[in-house]
């Protein structure tokens, strides 16, 4: 998918909202334990209750392979389900690799070619080597981790370092403009935490035209409207992701129902954001 048909869709739904898929046994209704893949179940009718609402989904692979070879099975039948019934939905494996070069061409040709995914979530420590081979696939994307939503994130993100023509500078900026220099950096996507909203502004000066994902709207308490403010560009340019206020709204027979409901809301405030930008 081309960040053109991805921002073709927004203005059509008029949402940017991405539904983060993080199924938990223990959290999910306990009636989908009986089915023969409770996991798959419950994706799949969270993606047929908020498919019209949202744009992207974004499972996150630790919460399959915390299952092991069934984890990994109903991952590969999520994926398969959306791109055979709503091809038209960008796709996210939150994986958060990142390894040396022919590790990382690896990692790149089971989410992007086994799996068929449109993007996969990346971590820079490693630099250009660990990011370069995800970037090779034509309309595919890699985001990477740029400033994250956990209180962690100020351990290194913020520290202040010296950049390339000796200024002083925060790490976080330091990442994001290295990696405009990289090859094939048009195809690269920033992880950009809601709960960091204030910071939002100083990164569209170094990325103004690149798609930022935002966790951290709703269960981690990061404002939609703060994020809009300052991190929308002229083409909308956010995916805003909510997991858990939305795939578990409800532990009930009615969780689809509710996780339209929570996802709906969302998605209103966002079709308002669009009409008065």
């Amino acid at each position: 998918m081309t960040t053109q048909q991805l921002h073709e869709q927004i203005l059509q739904k008029k949402s940017f909202l991405c539904v983060g898929l993080d199924p938990d046994l223990d959290k999910m209704p306990q009636h989908l334990l009986e089915t023969e893949d409770p996991i798959f179940e419950f994706n799949k009718a969270i993606i047929d209750a908020t498919h019209d609402l949202t744009v992207g989904y974004k499972p996150n692979t630790a919460f399959f392979e915390a299952y092991g070879i069934k984890g990994w099975m109903s991952l590969q039948k999520t994926i398969n389900y959306i791109n055979e019934k709503y091809p038209e939905i960008f796709t996210i494996a939150d994986a958060k690799r990142g390894d040396i070069g022919n590790t990382s061409s690896m990692y790149a040709k089971a989410f992007f070619e086994d799996l068929n995914f449109d993007s996969v979530t990346v971590a820079p420590y490693m630099g250009k080597d660990s990011v370069e081979p995800f970037l090779a696939f034509e309309n595919k994307h890699t985001i990477m981790l740029a400033l994250t939503s956990n209180e962690g994130a100020f351990d290194f993100q913020t520290l202040t370092t010296n950049g390339t023509q000796g200024e002083a500078k925060e790490l976080y900026k330091q990442v994001l403009e290295t990696s405009k220099t990289w090859k094939n950096s048009e195809n690269l996507m920033y992880v950009v935490g809601a709960t960091k909203a204030e910071y939002f502004a100083e990164i569209r000066k170094i990325v103004p035209d690149s798609f930022l994902l935002v966790p951290g709207i709703g269960a981690q308490g990061g404002s939609l409207s703060e994020v809009c403010k300052y991190g929308m560009n002229d083409k909308i340019g956010l995916l805003v992701n909510s997991a858990r206020a939305i795939i578990y709204a409800s532990k009930g027979t009615d969780f689809a129902e509710k996780a339209r409901e929570e996802a709906l809301s969302v998605q209103k405030e966002m079709a308002f954001i669009i009409a008065n930008k």
